[in-house]
């Protein structure tokens, strides 16, 4: 077996690695658990169970914030440890494609790249891979011959709007909405309505369970503290409540793909017209947001299979065939794009 490779799409929320010689996508939490500020006491998903639980004494981060490395140290920490685990302790030399968001600057995508040359991974050859390319190959779209696709890829906290043309991408925007926001205005409402307050994950599996509570026409079950009485309680919140709640989010991710469908060169936008809106990202599941975007826009709306690791998936295709090798760029030589 020759040299591994490894694809890797960091998220803000959760880090998805795709390895060759295992041929599957890893996708654990992108947290971190610090104990007295120095010792490493938990990461990934083992991290994220003690979310909003831990003592003072522990802290618990995520690396990564608006889809650029906030802490490059940690970072570094979970990559090393995730890739350690991946190779079952016997980390050798091996290559590593990164996906990087488009509209960020060229220092942050530089360091993407020295992310990973200094994790102490054994990195060979370290190339970066744009996002939205990635995310269109995950969805199996021939990128390189595809003209004119339109890719929305919600994520935790923020949303990329991009479209590609001939392997490249023509028009891209980074805006901080995401599936955090969509947490935060569910967790306002219900203190709003309700006086309670519930924590960061109660509101996240509310947004989750949306879609089939409402088509089972049944309210969300939540467990929080009682403003008043200070006391925990449990109550029923009507799902068209969460509904309204999440509207506002949507409607600017519908105006930022607007904006741009307005920024496009026309033969381009013919071609987005007859293909449609390609909607991936972690949060992009989010009850009626698809419906309300082919509603805003008046296109269709094709929803990934697999919106988490569609990315990783992308990459994955990049490393198994040498046709699409040339999407990838290496970091140096290419930060002039």
């Amino acid at each position: 077996m020759g040299m591994n490779s490894f694809g890797i799409d960091l998220g803000t929320n959760n880090i998805k690695i795709y390895s060759r010689n295992e041929d599957s996508v890893m996708v654990e939490k992108n947290m971190i658990a610090i104990e007295n500020r120095n010792t490493l006491f938990a990461y990934g998903n083992s991290a994220f169970e003690m979310y909003e639980k831990a003592p003072g004494n522990i802290r618990i981060t995520y690396p990564l914030s608006n889809g650029v490395i906030a802490d490059i140290h940690h970072m570094e920490t979970l990559v090393k440890f995730f890739i350690t685990d991946l190779c079952k302790g016997n980390v050798k030399p091996a290559e590593y494609y990164v996906a990087v968001p488009t509209d960020v600057t060229k220092v942050e995508k530089r360091a993407f790249y020295d992310l990973i040359q200094n994790a102490g991974v054994k990195a060979k050859k370290v190339m970066v891979v744009e996002k939205a390319v990635a995310d269109g190959l995950g969805m199996e779209i021939d990128v390189k011959n595809a003209q004119g696709v339109l890719v929305v890829n919600v994520g935790y906290d923020t949303t990329e709007i991009s479209i590609l043309s001939l392997g490249g991408i023509v028009l891209s925007r980074l805006i901080k909405v995401g599936g955090q926001k969509f947490d935060d205005a569910i967790r306002a409402a219900i203190r709003r309505e309700f006086s309670l307050i519930v924590g960061g994950k109660t509101a996240e599996n509310v947004k989750i369970a949306l879609s089939d509570l409402d088509k089972e026409g049944k309210p969300a079950v939540v467990y929080g503290r009682d403003i008043v009485t200070g006391l925990p309680v449990e109550r029923e919140i009507p799902t068209a409540l969460v509904d309204s709640s999440l509207t506002e989010h949507f409607d600017t991710i519908i105006d930022n793909v607007k904006v741009i469908l307005e920024r496009t060169p026309p033969e381009l936008a013919a071609d987005i017209y007859r293909h449609g809106v390609y909607l991936t990202g972690g949060a992009s599941q989010v009850s009626r947001l698809a419906e309300l975007l082919s509603n805003g826009t008046g296109l269709k709306v094709i929803r990934a299979e697999n919106p988490i690791s569609s990315v990783a998936m992308g990459l994955s295709k990049i490393i198994k065939d040498d046709n699409y090798k040339s999407v990838a760029y290496d970091a140096i030589e290419g930060m002039g794009k």
